[in-house]
């Protein structure tokens, strides 16, 4: 007899409990898979520590390949789901595709970002689920108390260093007290020029900060907040959210950088493709986590909705505690459905709930008895301790050292804005160049190339077209409509809505190519041959750049921004030439996908793009690639 396969989608409190649990009651008997985005399990209650410069992101990252023996691990995103078939399709960070056939399915792909209606905010906020999220986070707000340190214009620096969180749960709550800390340890070192402090904001449209636990410890947080100069405001939320502030449903305006969206979360949509019976948003299924007609499909954690025992009628709140317990109760049920021991119902005892406010200060109520201060912080750490699989001595380590020594409070710039969209499916891996988007995302799936918005409609904004106004080292704003040119150029004018194909004027270096459709070469190239390789033109084959023909792979990073622009001859389309400021400012405008708006006649677009081109977009570090060996590159003049 063939040995049981077993998938499990996700690895994060519910999937690895249940990875692992499994892996001990198997006894090396099944096949199990664990098909996740990451190669770590996350400890999200410590993320907000990872965003404050307290713990190293690896601290809270545990390897699934080193802590979870005799599992296999396969790095993808499922995409979908055939029932009768038994198999998950998923799609790998590098494009590719592959099935996995199961004889057990478990569900456990989490949550991801809550999105309200709010005009703005998908472009202008972030979210916080994840280790790229945390670690812009940190970066963003390192970066404007330096600025609005170096700055004499007072209204300048009170937005700089003002920072707006929405959402006054766990999250939230932490968020805002370790920000806060983080914040004025900087300015204490290098205080600024107008001898403003920075100011942090945390709204909620809820009575009272944390309403999910108990009042007592909810007004403990909110007097430490308070003392440590946190403007909360219950009762209010944001209306709109633009570039340079926010306001607030209360009708007041506050100017900022900085909008953390930590409102909630919501489950992972790939449920919602199953067909299967839902309540809000969640697969329905028995105390034993068993989807009810599909016996060989299970589900627990944020996607599945568990009846609660204790309160009929009810079920299982959305948290990390009753996620991790989900897991060991799977794992027992899809043992005993292949014939080995007995099923388990889902009954909890509530432990209590930890919320660390940063130092020595924290709210707890383990067992049910309501604590504050020092020995609420004692508790606190010490739960997260034993509730971490792994890292424990370098989390505890790193506590030690961060109450001895100062926070390195420096900006390493490896998250950019547009890597951390706040509309991401996937909240837990980066954008990176050349990956495609997850099914449901503007990307698409792997291998389609982005549809070009219908005429008269706003094309879907995607970053890293237009960079932000007024925004340090060149960093993109978000959502920008691909083919807009930057802004505030240093050199030669920018090309303004030049639809794709159409070449941006007044470049310097060569007279431009003038109306060019795609695939028709540029005139006065300097090696008098004709200009390969135009964005647009069908097929790409290979030219003297030696840039290659494009394939049915996804295209690395440097193909997935087309051919490099001839030196000092005529501007491709939709490309700036190396001798404006546009390579030193770190952008370069892009060709729009589609028709864009223009000051003057629409002109043919050109033909499509090749298949299984990714979208457009600045998907390559900022600024030209050149030679250090002093050669000329190939096909250089």
């Amino acid at each position: 007899m063939s040995r049981p396969r077993i998938v499990i989608v996700g690895a994060g409190f519910a999937g690895y409990r249940t990875a692992r649990t499994l892996s001990r009651l198997t006894r090396h008997q099944a096949d199990i898979t664990v098909l996740n985005p990451t190669d770590y399990f996350l400890y999200l209650p410590l993320l907000p520590q990872v965003a404050a410069g307290i713990l190293e992101p690896r601290r809270v990252s545990v390897s699934l390949s080193g802590t979870l023996p005799h599992v296999r691990l396969v790095l993808g995103e499922a995409d979908g789901i055939d029932l009768d078939g038994r198999t998950v399709h998923y799609t790998g960070p590098e494009g590719e595709e592959g099935t996995l056939p199961y004889d057990r399915l478990v569900l456990a792909a989490g949550s991801v970002n809550k999105l309200l209606p709010v005009p703005g905010v998908a472009e202008h906020a972030h979210g916080f689920r994840g280790l790229p999220e945390a670690l812009y986070l940190r970066d963003h707000v390192t970066r404007q108390v330096e600025l609005a340190a170096a700055t004499d214009d007072r209204a300048e620096c009170a937005a700089r260093c003002t920072f707006v969180v929405v959402g006054a749960g766990y999250t939230g709550t932490e968020v805002a007290a370790h920000g806060a800390m983080y914040t004025d340890a900087q300015v204490r070192r290098h205080p600024m020029r107008t001898g403003m402090r920075p100011r942090w904001m945390l709204l909620d449209v809820a009575p009272r900060v944390m309403p999910e636990m108990d009042e007592r410890l909810s007004r403990t947080a909110e007097r430490v907040l308070r003392q440590r100069g946190v403007d909360v405001r219950m009762g209010t939320s944001v209306k709109e959210a633009t570039h340079d502030g926010v306001v607030l449903t209360d009708g007041t305006t506050v100017g900022t950088r900085t909008l953390v969206w930590c409102v909630g979360v919501r489950p992972d949509p790939l449920v919602e493709s199953l067909g299967l019976p839902m309540e809000r948003g969640r697969l329905l299924v028995d105390p034993h986590l068993q989807v009810p007609g599909r016996p060989e499909l299970f589900a627990c954690g944020d996607v599945a909705a568990v009846p609660d025992l204790d309160r009929p009628g009810q079920y299982t709140p959305m948290t990390a505690q009753h996620a991790w317990r989900h897991g060991k109760v799977c794992a027992h049920n899809v043992v005993a459905s292949l014939g080995r021991g007995k099923r388990r119902a889902y009954r909890h005892r509530d432990l209590g709930f930890v919320v660390d406010l940063g130092g020595a200060k924290a709210a707890a109520d383990p067992l049910g008895l309501p604590m504050s201060g020092v020995a609420a912080g004692a508790v606190t750490r010490g739960y997260h301790l034993a509730a971490m699989p792994g890292n424990r001595v370098r989390v505890a380590a790193d506590w030690l050292l961060d109450a001895v020594l100062p926070r390195q409070a420096v900006q390493l710039g490896l998250v950019r804005s547009w890597s951390v969209p706040l509309e991401s499916s996937s909240p837990e891996v980066a954008r990176v160049p050349g990956r495609p988007g997850r099914p449901g995302t503007d990307a698409g799936r792997a291998g389609e190339p982005a549809k070009a918005p219908p005429a008269g409609e706003a094309a879907e904004k995607r970053p890293g077209g237009e960079p932000a106004e007024g925004r340090p080292g060149g960093e993109p704003a978000k959502n920008q409509q691909a083919g807009e040119s930057a802004k505030n150029q240093s050199a030669g004018e920018p090309a303004k809505n030049q639809p794709a194909g159409e070449p941006a004027k007044n470049q310097p270096g060569g007279e431009s190519a003038k109306n060019q459709p795609g695939g028709e070469p540029a005139k006065n190239q300097p090696t008098g041959e004709p200009a390969k390789n135009q964005p647009r033109g069908g097929d790409a084959k290979k030219g003297p750049s030696g840039s290659p023909r494009a394939s049915g792979r996804p295209r690395r990073a440097v193909e997935a921004a087309g051919p490099r622009p001839a030196r000092g001859g005529s501007a491709k389309p939709g490309k700036a030439s190396r001798g404006t400021g546009a390579g030193a400012a770190g952008k370069r405008p892009t060709a729009s996908p589609g028709p864009t708006r223009s000051a003057g006649p629409p002109t043919e677009p050109g033909p499509e793009p090749p298949a299984h081109q990714p979208p457009p977009g600045p998907d390559i570090a900022p600024g030209p690639v050149r030679r250090t060996d002093g050669r000329a590159e190939e096909g250089d003049s």
